[in-house]
């Protein structure tokens, strides 16, 4: 998903048709970096910039360079390198299913060219053929799914010209010998190593293309993680049998490019498919236990109806994560292991057999804010509705997709009798001061005035980074914010570092005393300080709080 921030930088500098070579694979690369779209480590050959420019152009984001072999001029497809007309369409998606359906009409336009036995050419759909396995699956298992070896051995390695029948018994084959197996670990490493021997090719590469596929996938927002592999979204399954049974193909290869750059019809821009679909959203609607009524809205065409799915969706969508939000509490040993991670600087770590949490280098930030949302709907009793408290969107698998926009507090939780606001960052140096210090003093503050009127709720502001700059420490010590009419307000902004929240955290589930008024309480110990002395002392008395805190809980906890 971070192809369109990628996208987006791109769009306001003057690399589009100019990004070639190692200067521009040079360029290209620091772009990203200085949009923190990557992280910019050691990269001698800048294969940064150029991984990223070939995914674009693969998805029809950028036109492609044409190759001379085929015949076709680069003008009937579009300038190189530049924006096409569905990569502008990525661009100007605000919500994330709009940001999927953009991935799907890129998936849906990627065919790959053979030749028949006569020589005629024939086209292969990755996306329609991965979808009918899955539901060829289903028919025989249940379920419309797969596992991420099943995928790395059996999907990915055949194609719609291969019998279907053999593709569906070679998975449930391999499922029944490795739920038979007594280490799982070595029977995934013996399988890849037969089948690496047999292709000549290494064994990560089996898993590495897994993997990249599997994220593909999840871009379009047809599947969602199911163990380390994936399943079929269930109100996507009407829209997935659509465009499974789809056998349309391209006509010539410049139909084929100038599709990609389009992005691909659906079956849904027709008028009856999206009945289809719209019926089926509804039916689920009714199984959900949810009063919906399409009354006189127009359903004449196809973008009527569009309308309405995507707000049946929506619906949907929020229904589930409420029940994401109420089982958050049941997962608490998993936040903790993410918070673990991102304090330690590190982005994997192993829970069982079955299990990695990872988090991608890149996206720590987002990652951040996500996991202490998870942690305060573990901590339960909010107010507010867990899509309402906070400000960055997910996908679904309740994912982060980028971090909160900058107009406005990263999280607000809103419990009973007050309201905490929570800032986060990962930025360490001096300059936390002066990214962090008034953006985060203005939000408390702003919330401070619309919750003493509306609600007559006290405010509380929690900064949370891996380490807190002493200048940072002392703007919120002071703690003072003046209004449009001079009026000063006091704010409670307490900073502390990701262990510390952390260990606090997993002291609440420990002992079983897991409440909102906890946190506050913990709060109001480290503000008792504030006008006893300075930052670096109060960051000491902070760090002391927390410790005694948790070690009366039986938690040794280690000051930072």
């Amino acid at each position: 998903m971070r192809l369109r921030d990628g996208l987006i930088a791109l769009a306001y500098s003057p690399l589009q048709g100019n990004m070639r070579g190692q200067k521009g694979d040079e360029e290209f690369r620091t772009l990203l970096g200085e949009h923190g779209v990557v992280s910019l480590g050691e990269d001698q050959s800048n294969s940064v910039g150029r991984k990223w420019r070939s995914a674009l152009e693969k998805l029809g984001f950028l036109y492609p360079e044409i190759p001379r072999s085929t015949g076709i001029n680069q003008t009937d497809v579009g300038t190189i390198d530049t924006i096409t007309p569905s990569g502008r369409r990525l661009i100007d998606s605000e919500t994330v299913p709009a940001m999927q359906e953009c991935f799907l009409r890129a998936l849906a336009a990627q065919h790959i060219e053979s030749t028949d036995t006569n020589g005629n050419s024939i086209w292969f759909s990755p996306l329609r053929h991965t979808l009918t396995v899955l539901l060829e699956l289903e028919k025989k298992t249940g379920q419309a799914a797969v596992s991420f070896i099943e995928m790395a051995l059996c999907v990915q390695t055949s194609t719609s010209f291969d019998d279907m029948f053999d593709i569906v018994e070679d998975i449930i084959a391999l499922r029944t010998e490795r739920d038979a197996a007594e280490s799982k670990r070595r029977f995934d490493s013996e399988k890849y190593e037969i089948i690496s021997r047999i292709a000549g090719l290494q064994s990560a590469t089996f898993r590495d293309y897994a993997d990249a596929n599997i994220r593909y996938l999840k871009a379009t927002g047809l599947v969602q993680n199911k163990g380390r592999g994936i399943a079929l979204v269930p109100e996507k399954h009407m829209i997935s049998e659509l465009i499974a049974k789809e056998t349309t193909a391209p006509t010539s290869k410049l139909e084929q490019y100038r599709t990609l750059c389009q992005g691909a019809k659906l079956p849904t821009d027709t008028h009856d498919a999206a009945l289809d679909v719209l019926n089926d959203l509804l039916a689920r609607l009714e199984a959900m236990g949810i009063a919906y009524s399409v009354g006189n809205r127009p359903i004449d065409t196809a973008a009527d109806i569009a309308i309405i799915s995507h707000e049946i969706e929506d619906i949907i969508s929020r229904r589930k994560e409420e029940i994401y939000a109420a089982e958050q509490a049941n997962q608490w040993e998993e936040i903790a292991a993410y918070i673990d991670l991102l304090a330690s600087r590190r982005d994997r770590k192993r829970l069982d057999d079955e299990t990695d949490i990872v988090i991608p280098r890149a996206e720590a930030p987002a990652y951040l804010e996500w996991i202490v949302w998870r942690a305060f709907l573990a901590i339960n009793s909010m107010e507010n509705k867990p899509y309402e408290a906070r400000r960055f969107k997910i996908d679904q698998d309740f994912l982060p997709v980028g971090t909160a926009p900058g107009n406005g507090p990263d999280l607000i939780m809103e419990f009973q009798d007050f309201v905490i606001v929570i800032e986060v960052t990962l930025t360490e140096s001096s300059r936390q001061e002066a990214l962090e210090g008034e953006p985060v003093r203005r939000h408390v503050a702003d919330l401070v005035e619309k919750y003493s009127v509306e609600k007559q709720k006290p405010v509380y502001g929690l900064f949370i980074a891996n380490r807190i700059d002493s200048n940072t420490a002392e703007t919120f010590r002071i703690g003072v914010w003046y209004t449009r009419n001079d009026e000063r307000l006091n704010l409670t902004i307490i900073p502390m570092t990701i262990t510390q929240f952390g260990e606090f955290f997993k002291a609440l589930f420990a002992k079983n005393q897991v409440t909102p008024q906890a946190v506050i309480q913990l709060m109001r110990e480290c503000e008792v300080y504030r006008s006893t002395c300075e930052a670096p002392e109060w960051k000491l008395n902070i760090a002391n709080v927390v410790q005694q805190t948790v070690k009366a809980q039986n938690i040794d906890v280690i000051a930072q």
